[in-house]
């Protein structure tokens, strides 16, 4: 447990360093929720946005926006990372185990999604006057869901790809895909044929409903909760078997 958490807080001040971190994590969601809450406000449309305001939609959606960075953007570019320079070599020859190393990726990961979840609702609440989630205690439990799932992928994508390069080219490729395909960028209801089909398949979009559902009052999304965690197990079970320490 010691070095799980002296691990941890050099990991965390390493994650703070990196520039792509701070711009996907909190930068891009921001811009994000200021572009479309100017251009569609937060009156309800029921034809759209399930029937809500804009920006009610959108908030819980770029908690999952944050999330997603994490797993695809800075979590494989991290562990890659390490394994080029020789980090992952040297610490498992200090016998640190891979437990304590993706369980200290875990906790950084939660920290910094946490934040950038809070500075998307907060400013929100007084850019367009957002409300707080009708379902505190469903939200916290989709979070921790949310999270598992795309730290997960994150793990199996730094634990499959060669080199830093190919770990940052693909994951700002799923990135950006996730976000316009998957429910953070135009409304689903507006997708059709294969970019619905692709959306559909993107974990994100699980992940948003899983969030969104809380938020908005509507429950617990059971079909959409077993599909990531389906995800989760499958990517946790790919990582444990395809992971390298050099």
């Amino acid at each position: 447990m010691r070095t799980l958490i002296k691990l941890s807080w050099v990991e965390i001040k390493l994650f703070v360093r990196e520039p792509i971190t701070m711009v996907f994590t909190f930068a891009l969601p921001v811009i994000f929720l200021f572009v479309m809450g100017g251009v569609f406000g937060n009156t309800p449309d029921p034809e759209i946005y399930r029937g809500v305001g804009a920006m009610n939609y959108y908030v819980p959606a770029y908690f999952g926006l944050v999330i997603s960075a994490i797993g695809l953007v800075a979590l494989p570019v991290h562990l890659t990372g390490y394994r080029e320079r020789g980090v992952l070599r040297r610490f498992r020859a200090s016998s640190i185990s891979i437990g304590s190393l993706l369980g200290s990726q875990l906790i950084i990961s939660f920290i910094i999604t946490v934040l950038g979840s809070i500075l998307v609702m907060v400013l929100a609440m007084i850019v367009h006057s957002t409300g707080l989630p009708q379902l505190p205690a469903l939200l916290i439990a989709a979070f921790v869901l949310a999270n598992l799932c795309f730290v997960s992928l994150g793990f199996f994508l730094g634990a499959v790809l060669p080199s830093t390069r190919a770990a940052q080219g693909l994951g700002l490729i799923l990135f950006f895909v996730m976000f316009i395909l998957g429910g953070a960028g135009p409304p689903p209801e507006v997708l059709t044929g294969a970019m619905d089909i692709i959306g559909k398949i993107m974990p994100l979009r699980h992940v948003i409903l899983i969030l969104q559902d809380p938020w908005l009052g509507f429950g617990w999304n059971q079909n959409a909760s077993l599909i990531v965690a389906g995800i989760t197990v499958v990517a946790t079970i790919l990582a444990a078997r395809f992971f390298r320490w050099e």
